[in-house]
């Protein structure tokens, strides 16, 4: 534990260091772009990206190991695993727009098919006998514990010119994801933004190779953007809280796994920022489960309340239990069912809202549509002053008010 804390905040020794930053840098990029390929609906390409890169980092390192004799150099693999990628990639985009397969279809057909070729490949190059075979496997699910400064460096400059890049076409990818329609008329490239998108998530996917794998490399970009959709409903907003999510987590995975050797790096990420999606999806204040709940728990109060209210007006019989329970809650009633004062002049507040509200529908009904959860709050919630008054003043003229309330009304209760 000791060492895992001393980890976090950077006391441990240098490697593990660096290994921490390098998965900051990381994390914050793909959990950027993230965003917009979740807005995008382009999450599963991710997935597909990452598994297209193994028949290309076993290409890379055979070609390289009967070349040198050593096929661990990281660049000549990630440059072979971006060709794979790459093709990965066109042959998606080719089976979208030249046949009736969907995106769904097209992406299950290229993963599974460069998975497999990536595996038959990895099986040879365990049996070559040269090149320093041991250990490739690790980019199947990532091993930051092992990372050079070289290979954290290259990790931070491909990183930050991925940041770069999303916050120059962060308007126009915005308006894609949003409307492609709108965006092509108003003349933005959509192909090459597209493009753009691909391009990035093909960089962070082989980028991410050492730290998380291929296999997860998914996780590193849709988890944090699906944990910062809780928190927000602005893009700008929804991105830096991803791009906090994706570093957060993706330090404390790598600080875990570089403590503890034995745990997969890419695993213990991933987990990391599952934990984060779930303290999201909980707790967020906007979107969170919870939140969520008591706004509809408060939702059904005012329903009881204004149905009560209404039966109080009109002397009716109130059968429901929660109904009369709130009521006296409130002081509206007393315990022996006869109404309050208090109750009696909201009872006729309430019949009075319903009647401004019936107006209002009727002559506005565009604009009533458009409310969220109308007669639930009087009129003038919703309505400027100067508008609400003209509008009240018009409500008088049409003679609404022709039924006022007599005497107190008595309520009836049934077991």
């Amino acid at each position: 534990m000791n060492l895992f804390i001393d980890a976090l905040f950077f006391r441990a020794n240098y490697n593990t260091t660096v290994v921490c930053l390098g998965a900051i840098m990381l994390g914050a990029a793909a959990g950027a772009l993230g965003t917009f390929i979740l807005l995008r609906q382009r999450s599963l390409a991710s997935d597909a990206v990452g598994h297209a890169t193994l028949p290309g980092l076993t290409a890379a390192f055979i070609i390289m190991a009967l070349l040198t004799g050593d096929g661990r150099w990281m660049p000549g693999l990630m440059l072979g695993a971006a060709g794979s990628a790459a093709l990965g990639l066109w042959c998606m985009h080719l089976l979208v727009s030249r046949t009736r397969l969907q995106q769904d279809a097209a992406i299950a057909a290229v993963l599974s098919t460069f998975f497999g070729l990536g595996v038959v490949m990895l099986t040879v190059v365990q049996s070559l006998g040269t090149g320093r075979p041991a250990g490739l496997n690790a980019y199947l699910l990532g091993t930051a514990a092992g990372m050079l400064r070289h290979e954290a460096q290259l990790i931070a400059v491909l990183s930050l010119a991925t940041g770069i890049i999303i916050y120059m076409v962060r308007r126009p990818l915005t308006l894609l994801c949003f409307d492609s329609q709108h965006a092509s008329i108003a003349g933005i490239p959509v192909h090459l933004l597209d493009l753009a998108i691909s391009g990035l998530l093909l960089a962070l996917v082989v980028t991410s190779l050492k730290i998380v794998g291929l296999i997860l490399s998914v996780a590193l970009c849709i988890i944090p953007a699906a944990a910062a959709r809780f928190w927000t409903n602005r893009v700008t907003t929804m991105v830096l809280v991803s791009a906090a999510f994706g570093a957060t987590g993706s330090h404390i995975g790598a600080a875990l796994s570089s403590t503890a050797h034995s745990l997969p790096t890419g695993a213990v990420i991933t987990l990391s920022l599952f934990m984060l999606f779930l303290i999201s999806m909980l707790a967020a204040p906007s979107g969170g489960l919870i939140a969520t709940a008591l706004r509809h728990r408060h939702y059904q109060q005012q329903v009881h309340l204004r149905q009560g209210l209404l039966a109080l007006e009109k002397q009716k019989h109130i059968c429901s239990p929660e109904t009369l329970r709130l009521l006296r809650k409130a002081g509206w009633v007393h315990a022996n069912g006869l109404t309050t004062a208090a109750g009696a002049l909201a009872a006729r507040g309430a019949r009075r809202d319903e009647n401004l509200w019936a107006l209002y529908r009727r002559l506005y009904p565009d604009q009533a549509a458009h409310l969220q959860q109308p007669h639930m709050q009087p009129l003038h919630t919703y309505l400027p002053a100067t508008q609400f008054r003209e509008f009240e003043q018009h409500y008088r003229q049409a003679g609404a008010e022709q039924n006022p309330v007599g005497s107190m009304p008595h309520v009836t209760t049934t077991a």
